[in-house]
């Protein structure tokens, strides 16, 4: 995929995120139930990178986990009004960082953690090589005994989500052809007039992106959602040298 169509990709969602904020924020109050099989990977003491972190909800789970003031949490997003939220949830919660940074355009901290985790963001990295080149990135900043940890949401396999995709010449001047199999706009709660973008990972490339991060797999499971399985899951451990 060209750059001036991940540009475009992005844009739709960052006005998204944008216009959307409140009403988003309002359906991610809870942990993920799938957290919950991370525990046994969760320790005292960890660093933690939150990779595209939203309204900070991963930090309370590790505060409610771990226990306040028993890790440290660099959590960046590109939406300043979900980190705003961020920030007002985990004021009282030592030990975090919260700041706001793009995937697409800024470098990762310059620093490595025993925990790296990618929630609800892979689906809107745009470009096949770009999602591979962020899983690599991610490992690299994993310490040695340390683990990442992504989910891809898995939205294709759902009728539910599949009579909300939105076809493409829904934005003025795109053409189909620039954008990659897997690739679709979705609605929000049935409004069509600013759409977000998402991509469905398969099984396929799911396994390619564990490949290229070189890491090994510990764990991997399907959870979340009605039914259980809306993300697939992978705990991934850089072994000690």
């Amino acid at each position: 995929m060209d750059e001036t169509t991940i540009r475009r990709l992005n844009e739709l969602n960052r006005r998204f995120y944008e216009r959307y904020a409140d009403s988003f924020d309002a359906t991610r109050a809870s942990a993920w139930a799938g957290w919950i099989r991370l525990i046994p990977h969760l320790q005292a003491g960890m660093r933690v990178l939150d990779v595209g972190c939203g309204n900070g909800r991963f930090a309370l789970f590790l505060a409610e986990t771990l226990g306040r003031g028993a890790f440290s949490y660099h959590g960046f997003d590109s939406s300043p009004a979900l980190l705003g939220r961020a920030e007002r949830a985990l004021r009282d919660v030592p030990g975090v960082t919260l700041e706001v940074r793009d995937l697409l355009t800024d470098p990762l901290p310059a620093a490595s953690f025993d925990g790296v985790v990618l929630f609800g963001v892979l689906h809107h990295i745009a470009g096949a090589e770009r999602r591979m080149t962020l899983l690599r990135s991610l490992a690299e900043h994993v310490a040695p005994g340390g683990i990442l940890v992504f989910a891809a949401w898995r939205f294709y396999e759902y009728d539910r989500f599949r009579e909300r995709i939105i076809p493409w010449v829904h934005v003025p001047g795109w053409e189909e052809a620039a954008v990659e199999a897997g690739d679709h706009l979705l609605d929000w709660q049935r409004d069509l007039s600013t759409p977000r973008y998402c991509h469905y990972v398969d099984d396929a490339e799911h396994e390619h992106l564990i490949v290229s991060t070189r890491l090994d797999v510990v764990e991997d499971f399907r959870a979340d959602g009605f039914d259980g399985a809306a993300n697939r899951y992978s705990v991934l451990l850089r072994k000690q040298t």
